[in-house]
């Protein structure tokens, strides 16, 4: 492609940039964001040939766009675009939440597919959300390689147009990804039982450990608490957007927590052995 504009130049932004420079997919790669130290910082690390603070601008001139950006944003910024884009523009994003947003965007675009005169008729939005990355943010942090054998989920509802679909997953597949297509209500719950659940336990770990104790934490505190650290507004809009699958998700874990209270509080340690054995058998299960 001629142009791929990248909205939000943090960890996955810059590493985006990065892998499509590193691969010659794209003759220019610019950056949109609000701030243009942050954008400079972007370009002088080389994830970014171009800066722009104009959504509206930057989208006219773009192939594919990709947000990088909270998930309370994404759908408003697809909007805001859509009416600036040339036929044929693909817009995707990498939020860790599908469902809302890909309702929206799809509600949206709807009257637009139906009337081939209106601005942004042929405009295109496929969700994904690669899984990777980390608490860190910044494109300091970016990797060339981040997303190399790693797994993207890719967005597909009945109104879905499959040739954008297919552009979307060769573009995540050339960064090195392995792609997989899921209904957007599956990716939430599954992602709310293996990524936002796993950061409001650690939270919730986190937040109760005593100051003075502070000193006496190593490795097993410190690396069930890491993603923790993660961005706070980022989170608090991901667990909104996400917050039926998340309770949902929340129940078993409730209910083995449960198990081990009552097994601990009873001496049973038959059963404190048993639910050890199950939770080490799936977690070794994870290596392959």
């Amino acid at each position: 492609m001629h142009t791929l504009t990248i909205v939000g130049v943090g960890l996955l932004g810059g590493s985006i940039g990065l892998a499509t420079k590193k691969r010659g997919l794209a003759k220019i790669v610019r950056g949109v964001g609000r701030s243009q130290d942050t954008l400079d910082r972007a370009r002088e690390l080389g994830a970014i040939d171009e800066t722009s603070l104009d959504l509206a601008s930057a989208a006219a001139a773009s192939e594919l766009i990709v947000l990088c950006t909270p998930v309370d944003r994404i759908a408003e910024q697809v909007m805001e675009m859509v009416p600036h884009c040339r036929p044929g523009t693909l817009i995707t994003d990498v939020g860790s939440t599908k469902g809302t947003i890909v309702q929206a965007v799809e509600d949206f675009l709807a009257p637009r597919a139906e009337d081939s005169s209106s601005a942004g008729a042929d405009v295109h939005f496929i969700g994904s959300h690669p899984l990777a990355g980390s608490e860190k943010q910044g494109s300091q942090f970016a990797d060339a390689n981040l997303f190399q054998n790693r797994w993207t989920i890719v967005a597909r509802t009945a109104r879905t147009d499959v040739t954008a679909l297919d552009r979307v997953m060769t573009f995540w597949q050339e960064l090195g990804a392995r792609v997989r297509v899921m209904d957007p209500a599956e990716h939430d719950r599954a992602l709310a039982m293996t990524s936002h659940l796993p950061h409001l336990l650690a939270a919730a770990l986190a937040g109760i450990l005593p100051m003075e104790w502070n000193e006496l934490t190593a490795g097993g505190f410190r690396d069930t608490t890491r993603i923790a650290a993660g961005d706070v507004e980022l989170w608090n809009a991901i667990f909104t957007h996400n917050r039926q699958a998340l309770l949902a998700a929340l129940r078993p874990f409730t209910t083995r927590l449960e198990a081990f209270h009552q097994a601990l509080e009873t001496s049973d340690w038959t059963a404190v052995k048993r639910l050890l054995t199950q939770a080490k058998k799936i977690r070794d299960g994870l290596n392959g």
